[in-house]
Protein backbone atom coordinates (compact mmCIF):
# COMPACT_ATOMS: atom_id res chain seq x y z
CA UNK A 1 0.00 0.00 0.00
CA UNK A 2 1.44 3.40 -1.15
CA UNK A 3 1.87 6.52 1.00
CA UNK A 4 -1.17 7.78 -0.03
CA UNK A 5 -3.47 5.21 0.25
CA UNK A 6 -2.24 4.79 3.69
CA UNK A 7 -3.38 8.10 4.84
CA UNK A 8 -6.39 8.09 2.56
CA UNK A 9 -7.79 5.13 4.39
CA UNK A 10 -6.94 6.43 7.81
CA UNK A 11 -8.91 9.49 6.75
CA UNK A 12 -11.87 7.36 5.58
CA UNK A 13 -11.73 5.45 8.92
CA UNK A 14 -14.17 6.37 11.83
CA UNK A 15 -15.54 9.76 10.19
CA UNK A 16 -11.99 11.26 10.06
CA UNK A 17 -12.98 13.05 6.76
CA UNK A 18 -15.23 15.24 9.15
CA UNK A 19 -11.99 16.99 10.29
CA UNK A 20 -11.58 18.59 6.75
CA UNK A 21 -14.66 20.53 8.13
CA UNK A 22 -12.03 23.14 9.69
CA UNK A 23 -10.06 24.05 6.55
CA UNK A 24 -9.73 28.25 6.32
CA UNK A 25 -9.29 29.91 3.18
CA UNK A 26 -9.39 33.24 2.04
CA UNK A 27 -9.16 34.93 -1.53
CA UNK A 28 -6.68 37.90 -2.35
CA UNK A 29 -8.15 39.24 -6.28
CA UNK A 30 -6.17 42.05 -8.32
CA UNK A 31 -7.78 43.71 -10.99
CA UNK A 32 -6.87 46.86 -13.06
CA UNK A 33 -9.46 49.78 -13.17
CA UNK A 34 -10.21 50.92 -17.08
CA UNK A 35 -11.58 54.06 -17.88
CA UNK A 36 -14.16 55.02 -20.24
CA UNK A 37 -12.35 54.38 -23.16
CA UNK A 38 -10.88 51.28 -21.96
CA UNK A 39 -7.27 52.75 -20.98
CA UNK A 40 -5.65 52.28 -17.66
CA UNK A 41 -7.36 54.82 -15.51
CA UNK A 42 -5.15 57.26 -14.41
CA UNK A 43 -7.49 58.68 -11.67
CA UNK A 44 -6.08 58.03 -8.06
CA UNK A 45 -7.52 55.34 -6.06
CA UNK A 46 -11.12 56.28 -5.61
CA UNK A 47 -11.39 57.88 -2.13
CA UNK A 48 -14.84 55.95 -1.13
CA UNK A 49 -12.58 52.63 -1.26
CA UNK A 50 -10.61 53.68 1.69
CA UNK A 51 -7.27 54.06 2.35
CA UNK A 52 -5.57 51.25 0.66
CA UNK A 53 -2.67 51.40 3.67
CA UNK A 54 -5.63 50.34 6.21
CA UNK A 55 -8.68 49.09 4.39
CA UNK A 56 -8.85 45.46 4.80
CA UNK A 57 -10.58 44.05 2.17
CA UNK A 58 -9.41 46.71 -1.09
CA UNK A 59 -6.04 47.58 -1.52
CA UNK A 60 -4.17 48.61 -4.21
CA UNK A 61 -0.91 45.98 -5.45
CA UNK A 62 1.45 47.57 -7.74
CA UNK A 63 -0.12 50.27 -9.61
CA UNK A 64 -3.04 53.32 -8.00
CA UNK A 65 -5.03 51.57 -11.17
CA UNK A 66 -4.75 47.55 -9.60
CA UNK A 67 -6.92 46.83 -7.43
CA UNK A 68 -6.47 44.64 -5.01
CA UNK A 69 -9.57 42.61 -2.98
CA UNK A 70 -8.89 40.33 -0.22
CA UNK A 71 -11.74 38.25 1.79
CA UNK A 72 -11.29 37.13 5.43
CA UNK A 73 -10.72 33.83 6.48
CA UNK A 74 -14.00 31.74 5.78
CA UNK A 75 -14.93 28.65 6.77
CA UNK A 76 -16.69 27.52 3.43
CA UNK A 77 -15.97 28.07 -0.65
CA UNK A 78 -19.07 29.61 -0.43
CA UNK A 79 -18.67 32.21 1.91
CA UNK A 80 -15.50 33.38 0.62
CA UNK A 81 -16.77 33.66 -2.65
CA UNK A 82 -19.83 35.49 -1.14
CA UNK A 83 -17.41 37.83 0.29
CA UNK A 84 -15.74 38.39 -2.67
CA UNK A 85 -18.83 39.39 -4.71
CA UNK A 86 -19.95 41.88 -2.33
CA UNK A 87 -16.52 43.71 -2.28
CA UNK A 88 -16.36 43.30 -5.97
CA UNK A 89 -20.56 45.09 -6.28
CA UNK A 90 -19.01 47.65 -3.64
CA UNK A 91 -16.19 48.58 -5.36
CA UNK A 92 -18.13 48.44 -9.12
CA UNK A 93 -20.86 50.79 -7.52
CA UNK A 94 -18.18 53.10 -6.93
CA UNK A 95 -16.42 53.36 -10.12
CA UNK A 96 -19.41 53.41 -11.67
CA UNK A 97 -19.81 56.56 -10.74
CA UNK A 98 -16.55 57.91 -12.27
CA UNK A 99 -17.28 56.06 -15.23
CA UNK A 100 -14.61 53.13 -14.81
CA UNK A 101 -14.93 49.57 -14.98
CA UNK A 102 -12.85 46.67 -13.51
CA UNK A 103 -10.91 44.87 -16.59
CA UNK A 104 -11.55 41.02 -16.01
CA UNK A 105 -8.30 39.33 -17.55
CA UNK A 106 -5.26 38.61 -16.32
CA UNK A 107 -3.17 40.20 -19.21
CA UNK A 108 -3.64 44.24 -18.85
CA UNK A 109 -5.44 46.49 -21.31
CA UNK A 110 -3.70 48.68 -24.02
CA UNK A 111 -0.94 50.32 -22.51
CA UNK A 112 1.28 53.57 -22.65
CA UNK A 113 4.30 54.17 -22.37
CA UNK A 114 5.82 52.98 -19.02
CA UNK A 115 5.81 56.01 -17.08
CA UNK A 116 1.92 55.71 -17.72
CA UNK A 117 1.22 53.56 -15.72
CA UNK A 118 1.47 55.10 -11.52
CA UNK A 119 2.81 53.76 -8.93
CA UNK A 120 0.54 52.97 -5.63
CA UNK A 121 0.45 55.57 -3.05
CA UNK A 122 0.10 55.12 0.37
CA UNK A 123 1.03 57.99 2.51
CA UNK A 124 3.25 59.78 4.32
CA UNK A 125 4.38 57.31 6.95
CA UNK A 126 7.11 55.54 6.75
CA UNK A 127 5.67 52.06 6.47
CA UNK A 128 3.55 53.91 3.34
CA UNK A 129 6.66 55.56 1.93
CA UNK A 130 8.55 51.95 1.71
CA UNK A 131 5.67 50.34 0.09
CA UNK A 132 5.93 52.81 -2.88
CA UNK A 133 9.70 52.86 -3.14
CA UNK A 134 9.34 49.16 -3.33
CA UNK A 135 7.24 49.32 -6.40
CA UNK A 136 9.59 52.15 -8.12
CA UNK A 137 12.53 49.35 -7.38
CA UNK A 138 10.17 47.20 -9.21
CA UNK A 139 9.46 49.40 -11.87
CA UNK A 140 12.91 50.02 -12.48
CA UNK A 141 14.29 46.17 -12.52
CA UNK A 142 10.87 44.60 -14.56
CA UNK A 143 9.28 47.47 -16.23
CA UNK A 144 6.21 48.48 -14.55
CA UNK A 145 4.00 47.00 -18.03
CA UNK A 146 4.78 43.45 -16.16
CA UNK A 147 3.65 44.96 -12.63
CA UNK A 148 0.81 45.49 -14.56
CA UNK A 149 -0.19 41.97 -14.40
CA UNK A 150 -3.18 40.44 -12.48
CA UNK A 151 -4.07 37.14 -10.88
CA UNK A 152 -5.65 35.34 -8.13
CA UNK A 153 -4.24 34.28 -5.04
CA UNK A 154 -5.71 31.12 -2.98
CA UNK A 155 -4.57 31.36 0.32
CA UNK A 156 -5.42 27.63 2.61
CA UNK A 157 -4.96 26.49 6.07
CA UNK A 158 -5.75 22.99 7.15
CA UNK A 159 -6.99 22.14 10.49
CA UNK A 160 -5.20 21.66 13.57
CA UNK A 161 -7.21 18.43 14.42
CA UNK A 162 -6.61 17.06 10.99
CA UNK A 163 -2.53 17.96 11.64
CA UNK A 164 -2.79 16.21 14.86
CA UNK A 165 -4.61 13.09 13.41
CA UNK A 166 -1.98 12.86 10.67
CA UNK A 167 1.15 13.37 13.41
CA UNK A 168 -0.36 10.68 14.90
CA UNK A 169 -1.04 7.77 12.00
CA UNK A 170 2.57 8.59 11.55
CA UNK A 171 4.01 8.34 14.97
CA UNK A 172 5.63 11.92 14.73
CA UNK A 173 6.86 13.21 18.23
CA UNK A 174 7.72 16.29 17.32
CA UNK A 175 5.35 19.83 18.23
CA UNK A 176 2.99 20.27 16.42
CA UNK A 177 3.67 23.28 14.95
CA UNK A 178 6.98 21.46 14.21
CA UNK A 179 4.79 18.93 12.08
CA UNK A 180 2.87 21.21 10.41
CA UNK A 181 5.62 22.98 8.93
CA UNK A 182 7.51 20.45 7.66
CA UNK A 183 4.20 18.88 6.00
CA UNK A 184 3.32 22.07 4.28
CA UNK A 185 6.76 21.88 2.77
CA UNK A 186 5.50 18.00 1.82
CA UNK A 187 2.61 20.10 0.19
CA UNK A 188 4.66 23.01 -1.15
CA UNK A 189 7.12 20.25 -3.24
CA UNK A 190 4.36 18.33 -4.58
CA UNK A 191 2.38 21.63 -5.37
CA UNK A 192 5.80 22.51 -7.79
CA UNK A 193 5.97 18.76 -9.09
CA UNK A 194 2.34 19.06 -10.70
CA UNK A 195 1.89 22.80 -10.57
CA UNK A 196 1.55 22.32 -14.98
CA UNK A 197 -1.66 20.71 -14.31
CA UNK A 198 -3.47 23.67 -12.75
CA UNK A 199 -1.82 26.00 -15.72
CA UNK A 200 -3.10 23.83 -17.71
CA UNK A 201 -6.54 23.46 -16.60
CA UNK A 202 -7.00 26.95 -15.20
CA UNK A 203 -4.61 29.24 -17.83
CA UNK A 204 -6.28 31.95 -19.21
CA UNK A 205 -4.26 34.07 -20.88
CA UNK A 206 -3.04 32.51 -24.73
CA UNK A 207 -3.04 36.47 -25.87
CA UNK A 208 -2.47 39.60 -24.66
CA UNK A 209 -2.45 43.22 -26.23
CA UNK A 210 0.29 44.01 -28.31
CA UNK A 211 1.28 46.96 -26.44
CA UNK A 212 1.84 44.67 -23.61
CA UNK A 213 5.73 43.72 -25.03
CA UNK A 214 6.69 46.85 -26.94
CA UNK A 215 10.28 47.63 -27.15
CA UNK A 216 10.83 43.81 -25.80
CA UNK A 217 11.87 40.86 -27.67
CA UNK A 218 9.65 37.90 -28.12
CA UNK A 219 8.22 34.01 -30.02
CA UNK A 220 4.38 35.49 -29.83
CA UNK A 221 2.81 35.37 -32.84
CA UNK A 222 0.57 37.98 -34.11
CA UNK A 223 -3.33 36.60 -34.33
CA UNK A 224 -5.65 35.91 -36.87
CA UNK A 225 -3.48 38.52 -39.11
CA UNK A 226 -3.99 41.31 -36.30
CA UNK A 227 -0.82 43.22 -35.25
CA UNK A 228 -2.65 44.41 -32.45
CA UNK A 229 -3.07 40.96 -30.60
CA UNK A 230 -0.15 38.59 -29.99
CA UNK A 231 -0.88 34.89 -29.14
CA UNK A 232 0.65 31.46 -29.11
CA UNK A 233 -1.03 28.60 -30.41
CA UNK A 234 -1.13 26.50 -27.84
CA UNK A 235 -1.05 28.76 -24.90
CA UNK A 236 -2.35 28.23 -21.92
CA UNK A 237 -1.30 31.01 -19.03
CA UNK A 238 1.25 33.18 -20.69
CA UNK A 239 1.22 35.51 -17.11
CA UNK A 240 3.29 32.49 -15.91
CA UNK A 241 5.85 32.73 -18.65
CA UNK A 242 8.46 34.71 -19.83
CA UNK A 243 7.14 37.57 -20.68
CA UNK A 244 5.05 37.73 -17.30
CA UNK A 245 6.21 36.67 -13.60
CA UNK A 246 9.24 35.48 -14.14
CA UNK A 247 12.70 37.42 -14.25
CA UNK A 248 16.56 36.16 -15.50
CA UNK A 249 18.06 37.94 -12.19
CA UNK A 250 15.46 35.49 -10.15
CA UNK A 251 16.62 32.48 -12.16
CA UNK A 252 19.62 32.24 -10.81
CA UNK A 253 18.07 32.39 -7.29
CA UNK A 254 16.81 28.34 -6.77
CA UNK A 255 14.68 28.64 -3.48
CA UNK A 256 14.95 25.24 -2.13
CA UNK A 257 11.74 23.94 -0.55
CA UNK A 258 13.09 20.41 1.60
CA UNK A 259 12.18 22.71 4.89
CA UNK A 260 11.99 25.90 6.38
CA UNK A 261 15.72 26.48 7.46
CA UNK A 262 16.45 25.66 4.14
CA UNK A 263 13.53 27.58 2.56
CA UNK A 264 15.03 30.63 4.69
CA UNK A 265 18.73 30.11 3.98
CA UNK A 266 18.34 30.46 -0.05
CA UNK A 267 15.76 33.24 0.26
CA UNK A 268 17.37 35.16 2.38
CA UNK A 269 20.65 35.05 0.11
CA UNK A 270 18.28 36.73 -2.44
CA UNK A 271 17.80 39.23 0.04
CA UNK A 272 21.35 40.43 1.42
CA UNK A 273 22.99 39.89 -2.50
CA UNK A 274 23.80 42.78 -4.32
CA UNK A 275 22.82 42.03 -7.98
CA UNK A 276 25.31 44.05 -10.36
CA UNK A 277 22.71 45.43 -12.63
CA UNK A 278 20.36 46.95 -9.75
CA UNK A 279 23.69 48.29 -8.56
CA UNK A 280 23.80 50.38 -12.15
CA UNK A 281 20.12 51.68 -11.11
CA UNK A 282 21.04 52.66 -7.76
CA UNK A 283 19.16 53.08 -4.40
CA UNK A 284 19.15 56.82 -5.27
CA UNK A 285 18.33 59.33 -8.36
CA UNK A 286 21.36 62.79 -8.16
CA UNK A 287 18.28 64.78 -6.55
CA UNK A 288 17.75 61.97 -3.66
CA UNK A 289 15.18 60.37 -4.34
CA UNK A 290 14.86 56.65 -3.82
CA UNK A 291 14.45 54.61 -6.60
CA UNK A 292 14.42 51.67 -4.89
CA UNK A 293 14.80 49.91 -1.21
CA UNK A 294 18.14 47.90 -1.87
CA UNK A 295 20.72 47.02 -5.15
CA UNK A 296 20.39 43.73 -3.69
CA UNK A 297 18.70 40.79 -5.79
CA UNK A 298 15.18 40.78 -3.86
CA UNK A 299 14.28 43.93 -2.05
CA UNK A 300 12.10 41.92 0.11
CA UNK A 301 10.39 38.79 -0.09
CA UNK A 302 7.39 39.42 -1.97
CA UNK A 303 9.60 40.29 -5.04
CA UNK A 304 10.05 36.40 -5.52
CA UNK A 305 7.77 35.29 -7.71
CA UNK A 306 7.06 31.94 -6.58
CA UNK A 307 3.96 30.07 -7.75
CA UNK A 308 3.50 29.05 -3.80
CA UNK A 309 4.37 30.27 -0.59
CA UNK A 310 4.70 29.71 3.14
CA UNK A 311 3.22 31.81 5.25
CA UNK A 312 2.60 33.48 8.75
CA UNK A 313 0.18 36.65 9.36
CA UNK A 314 2.87 38.68 10.23
CA UNK A 315 3.09 41.59 13.04
CA UNK A 316 3.54 45.34 11.95
CA UNK A 317 6.80 45.88 10.46
CA UNK A 318 7.95 42.37 10.73
CA UNK A 319 9.55 40.50 7.55
CA UNK A 320 8.00 37.90 6.72
CA UNK A 321 11.17 35.17 6.84
CA UNK A 322 11.38 36.23 10.44
CA UNK A 323 7.57 35.67 11.08
CA UNK A 324 8.50 32.22 9.71
CA UNK A 325 11.27 31.46 11.75
CA UNK A 326 9.54 32.91 14.66
CA UNK A 327 6.25 31.00 14.87
CA UNK A 328 6.50 28.37 11.74
CA UNK A 329 3.99 27.92 8.72
CA UNK A 330 0.08 28.71 9.08
CA UNK A 331 -1.16 28.55 6.11
CA UNK A 332 0.07 28.68 2.29
CA UNK A 333 -1.02 31.01 -0.51
CA UNK A 334 -1.45 29.40 -4.23
CA UNK A 335 -0.43 32.20 -6.91
CA UNK A 336 -0.70 30.59 -10.31
CA UNK A 337 -4.26 31.37 -11.13
CA UNK A 338 -5.14 33.13 -14.35
CA UNK A 339 -8.11 35.26 -13.74
CA UNK A 340 -10.90 33.64 -15.16
CA UNK A 341 -12.42 36.68 -18.32
CA UNK A 342 -15.88 34.88 -17.87
CA UNK A 343 -16.45 35.03 -14.58
CA UNK A 344 -17.46 38.21 -13.00
CA UNK A 345 -15.50 37.23 -10.00
CA UNK A 346 -12.87 35.84 -11.82
CA UNK A 347 -13.17 32.10 -10.31
CA UNK A 348 -16.02 30.25 -9.09
CA UNK A 349 -16.55 27.52 -6.56
CA UNK A 350 -15.51 24.53 -8.92
CA UNK A 351 -11.96 25.93 -9.53
CA UNK A 352 -11.92 26.85 -5.75
CA UNK A 353 -13.06 23.42 -4.96
CA UNK A 354 -10.73 21.73 -7.43
CA UNK A 355 -8.01 23.44 -5.94
CA UNK A 356 -8.84 22.48 -2.43
CA UNK A 357 -9.15 18.74 -3.65
CA UNK A 358 -5.59 19.01 -5.44
CA UNK A 359 -3.99 20.28 -2.29
CA UNK A 360 -5.64 17.60 -0.18
CA UNK A 361 -3.49 15.57 -2.64
CA UNK A 362 -0.24 17.41 -1.99
CA UNK A 363 -0.97 17.07 1.62
CA UNK A 364 -1.27 12.79 1.13
CA UNK A 365 0.60 11.80 -1.17
CA UNK A 366 4.58 11.09 -0.58
CA UNK A 367 6.84 14.00 -1.13
CA UNK A 368 10.51 13.29 -1.64
CA UNK A 369 13.04 15.84 -0.71
CA UNK A 370 13.73 17.69 -4.20
CA UNK A 371 16.74 18.51 -5.74
CA UNK A 372 18.49 21.23 -8.14
CA UNK A 373 17.86 18.82 -11.01
CA UNK A 374 14.67 18.40 -10.47
CA UNK A 375 14.10 22.21 -10.23
CA UNK A 376 15.38 22.39 -13.25
CA UNK A 377 13.15 19.99 -14.67
CA UNK A 378 10.06 21.56 -13.08
CA UNK A 379 11.23 24.74 -14.57
CA UNK A 380 11.44 23.40 -17.91
CA UNK A 381 7.82 21.67 -17.33
CA UNK A 382 5.95 25.03 -16.33
CA UNK A 383 7.57 26.91 -19.50
CA UNK A 384 6.34 24.16 -21.88
CA UNK A 385 2.99 23.99 -20.39
CA UNK A 386 2.53 27.56 -20.30
CA UNK A 387 4.22 28.24 -24.01
CA UNK A 388 2.50 24.28 -25.40
CA UNK A 389 -0.34 23.38 -23.25
CA UNK A 390 -2.73 22.54 -25.19
CA UNK A 391 -0.30 21.06 -28.24
CA UNK A 392 -1.42 17.35 -28.13
CA UNK A 393 2.47 16.41 -28.89
CA UNK A 394 3.39 17.76 -26.16
CA UNK A 395 5.43 15.38 -23.62
CA UNK A 396 6.09 16.49 -19.93
CA UNK A 397 9.14 14.86 -17.91
CA UNK A 398 7.76 12.96 -14.88
CA UNK A 399 11.65 12.47 -13.82
CA UNK A 400 11.01 8.61 -14.75
CA UNK A 401 9.93 8.81 -18.37
CA UNK A 402 8.19 11.25 -20.40
CA UNK A 403 4.57 11.59 -20.47
CA UNK A 404 1.62 13.47 -22.32
CA UNK A 405 -0.46 15.94 -20.81
CA UNK A 406 -3.53 13.93 -20.60
CA UNK A 407 -2.03 10.64 -19.36
CA UNK A 408 -0.55 12.09 -16.84
CA UNK A 409 -3.26 14.42 -15.67
CA UNK A 410 -5.83 11.62 -15.91
CA UNK A 411 -3.67 9.13 -13.79
CA UNK A 412 -3.71 12.05 -11.15
CA UNK A 413 -7.14 12.62 -11.26
CA UNK A 414 -7.84 8.95 -10.00
CA UNK A 415 -6.11 9.65 -6.62
CA UNK A 416 -7.58 13.56 -7.09
CA UNK A 417 -10.97 12.08 -6.89
CA UNK A 418 -10.85 9.77 -3.14
CA UNK A 419 -9.89 13.86 -2.06
CA UNK A 420 -12.72 15.23 -3.75
CA UNK A 421 -15.09 12.58 -2.24
CA UNK A 422 -13.52 13.37 0.96
CA UNK A 423 -13.96 16.59 1.09
CA UNK A 424 -17.61 16.22 0.13
CA UNK A 425 -18.45 13.86 2.72
CA UNK A 426 -17.13 16.45 5.47
CA UNK A 427 -19.27 19.18 3.72
CA UNK A 428 -21.93 17.18 2.27
CA UNK A 429 -21.79 18.66 -1.09
CA UNK A 430 -20.84 17.21 -4.54
CA UNK A 431 -18.84 20.35 -5.33
CA UNK A 432 -15.36 18.60 -4.78
CA UNK A 433 -16.14 15.32 -7.13
CA UNK A 434 -18.26 17.44 -9.70
CA UNK A 435 -15.25 19.84 -10.26
CA UNK A 436 -12.55 17.20 -10.96
CA UNK A 437 -15.06 15.20 -12.94
CA UNK A 438 -15.68 18.82 -15.09
CA UNK A 439 -11.65 19.14 -15.12
CA UNK A 440 -11.09 15.79 -16.50
CA UNK A 441 -13.09 16.47 -19.30
CA UNK A 442 -10.60 19.60 -20.28
CA UNK A 443 -7.67 16.77 -20.14
CA UNK A 444 -9.58 14.40 -22.81
CA UNK A 445 -10.46 17.74 -24.44
CA UNK A 446 -8.22 21.12 -24.47
CA UNK A 447 -11.22 22.90 -26.53
CA UNK A 448 -13.29 22.80 -22.91
CA UNK A 449 -10.67 25.14 -21.72
CA UNK A 450 -10.74 29.05 -21.25
CA UNK A 451 -7.62 29.30 -23.12
CA UNK A 452 -8.93 27.63 -25.68
CA UNK A 453 -12.02 29.30 -25.64
CA UNK A 454 -10.82 32.94 -25.32
CA UNK A 455 -8.77 32.46 -28.73
CA UNK A 456 -11.70 30.78 -30.54
CA UNK A 457 -14.12 33.72 -29.49
CA UNK A 458 -11.31 36.17 -30.71
CA UNK A 459 -11.14 34.27 -34.33
CA UNK A 460 -15.42 33.56 -34.27
CA UNK A 461 -15.93 37.49 -33.44
CA UNK A 462 -12.83 38.44 -35.50
CA UNK A 463 -11.84 40.83 -32.47
CA UNK A 464 -9.12 41.88 -30.83
CA UNK A 465 -7.88 40.22 -27.76
CA UNK A 466 -8.54 43.70 -25.74
CA UNK A 467 -12.00 44.07 -27.53
CA UNK A 468 -12.71 40.55 -26.57
CA UNK A 469 -11.60 41.41 -22.95
CA UNK A 470 -13.74 45.17 -23.39
CA UNK A 471 -17.01 43.28 -24.06
CA UNK A 472 -16.35 41.08 -21.21
CA UNK A 473 -15.49 43.75 -18.96
CA UNK A 474 -19.30 45.69 -20.17
CA UNK A 475 -20.73 42.11 -19.39
CA UNK A 476 -20.02 42.34 -15.68
CA UNK A 477 -20.79 45.79 -14.89
CA UNK A 478 -24.17 44.75 -16.26
CA UNK A 479 -24.10 41.66 -13.93
CA UNK A 480 -22.90 43.63 -10.74
CA UNK A 481 -25.56 46.40 -11.53
CA UNK A 482 -28.23 43.82 -11.49
CA UNK A 483 -26.64 42.16 -8.26
CA UNK A 484 -25.83 45.30 -6.61
CA UNK A 485 -26.02 45.18 -2.52
CA UNK A 486 -28.88 46.50 -0.44
CA UNK A 487 -28.65 49.86 0.99
CA UNK A 488 -27.65 48.27 4.54
CA UNK A 489 -24.97 46.09 2.74
CA UNK A 490 -23.21 49.64 1.01
CA UNK A 491 -23.35 51.14 4.22
CA UNK A 492 -21.35 48.54 5.79
CA UNK A 493 -18.73 48.72 3.22
CA UNK A 494 -18.89 52.78 3.28
CA UNK A 495 -18.28 52.84 6.89
CA UNK A 496 -14.92 50.47 6.67
CA UNK A 497 -13.99 52.89 3.64
CA UNK A 498 -14.59 55.85 5.87
CA UNK A 499 -13.03 54.26 9.08
CA UNK A 500 -10.06 53.11 7.18
CA UNK A 501 -9.31 56.79 6.04
CA UNK A 502 -9.69 58.01 9.34
CA UNK A 503 -6.90 55.40 10.65
CA UNK A 504 -4.29 56.22 7.98
CA UNK A 505 -4.64 60.13 9.21
CA UNK A 506 -4.11 58.99 12.84
CA UNK A 507 -1.00 56.98 12.14
CA UNK A 508 0.04 59.99 9.95
CA UNK A 509 -0.47 62.84 12.66
CA UNK A 510 1.25 60.80 15.07
CA UNK A 511 4.21 61.16 13.05
CA UNK A 512 7.59 59.04 14.12
CA UNK A 513 10.71 59.30 16.62
CA UNK A 514 12.51 57.66 13.89
CA UNK A 515 14.08 58.91 10.27
CA UNK A 516 12.96 56.72 6.94
CA UNK A 517 16.30 55.59 7.17
CA UNK A 518 16.47 54.37 10.46
CA UNK A 519 12.99 52.93 9.65
CA UNK A 520 14.40 51.03 7.05
CA UNK A 521 17.19 49.90 8.63
CA UNK A 522 15.57 48.17 11.68
CA UNK A 523 13.65 46.36 9.08
CA UNK A 524 16.31 45.05 7.06
CA UNK A 525 18.16 44.06 10.65
CA UNK A 526 15.53 41.41 10.99
CA UNK A 527 17.57 39.31 8.31
CA UNK A 528 20.42 38.95 10.95
CA UNK A 529 18.23 37.34 13.37
CA UNK A 530 17.37 34.47 11.11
Amino acid sequence: MSVFEQRLSFLQQNAQHNLLCGIRRGIEKESLRIDANSQLAQTPHPQALGSALKHPLITTDFSEALLEFITPVCESIDKALGRLHDIHAYTDSVLRQQNEKIWPASMPCCLGADDSIPLAQYGSTHAARMKTIYRSGLGYRYGRSMQAIAGIHYNVSFPDDFWRALQEQSGDKASLQDFKTRRYFDLIRNFRRHLWLLLYLFGASPALCASFVQGREHQLQTFNGRSDSLHLPHATSLRMGGLGYQSNAQAKLMVCYNGLPSYIQTLKKGLITPYAPYEKIGVRDAEGNYRQLSTNLLQIENEFYSTIRPKRVTDSGETPIRALHERGVEYIEVRCMDLDPYLPLGIDASAAAFIEAFLLWCVLSDSPLTDEEEYVRLARNQTAIVERGRDTALLLDDGNDLRSVAAWGLSLMDEMSSCAQLLDQAYGVDTYSRSVASQKEKLQSSELTTSARLLKDMRVQQKSFAQCIEDLAEQHANYFTEHSLSPMQYQYYADMADSSIKQQLELEQEGSKRTFEEYLAAYYAQYDAV
